[in-house]
């Protein structure tokens, strides 16, 4: 078990709250996932690296899809070569309106919160890195690469553009009853 001063200067240690203990504890992995990523982009084998990540984010547009009624179809998280590039997995949503395009395609949003509760759970009072934080921090370092919804995820969120009225409608009443 590890304390914090043998992994960072006293100075840093002296600030240490929740948050900060959360940021202290993730910084690895935020770091490891830039690896995956230039080592994914370097040779298509690396691409196993994020398929704990792929697996969250698909699963993500998957049960968002099961809830809003966009009828997922198909799900694959086998990698694609795709023109210039490659599709890591894939959801077929088979009911997209207007109501449900923006939560199912933003989904990906909600693998954030993977990390988040990981540093919790080890970040409570008294923490210490123990050798699962090693493990943990290869099993997070995918998710932050999967948490950013691709360029068809937010064409497809475009769709809800009649979210954008009604929350403007929304803000005017507030702002107008508010304000008389």
């Amino acid at each position: 078990m590890i304390d914090c001063s043998a992994i960072a200067p006293a100075w840093i240690c002296q600030y240490r709250g929740a948050a900060f203990d959360m940021l202290l504890y993730l910084a690895p992995s935020v770091m490891l996932a830039l690896v995956i990523r230039r080592l994914a982009a370097w040779h298509p084998f690396f691409l196993l690296f994020r398929l704990a990540g792929t697996i969250c984010h698909e699963l993500a547009h998957f049960f968002v899809g099961l809830v809003t009624y966009a009828r997922p179809a198909a799900f694959s998280v086998v990698p694609r070569r795709m023109a210039g590039g490659w599709q890591l997995g894939s959801v077929s949503l088979t009911r997209v309106r207007w109501y449900n395009a923006a939560p199912a395609a933003l989904a990906p949003f909600l693998v954030a919160g993977v990390p988040l509760l990981v540093a919790l759970w080890r970040t409570r009072p008294g923490w210490q890195f123990e050798g699962i934080d090693l493990l943990l921090a290869f099993a997070v370092a995918p998710q932050f690469l999967a948490c950013w919804p691709s360029a068809a995820d937010w064409k497809i969120s475009l769709r809800s553009w009649p979210y954008l009225v009604i929350a403007a409608l929304a803000w005017g009443a507030l702002h107008y009853l508010h304000f008389s």
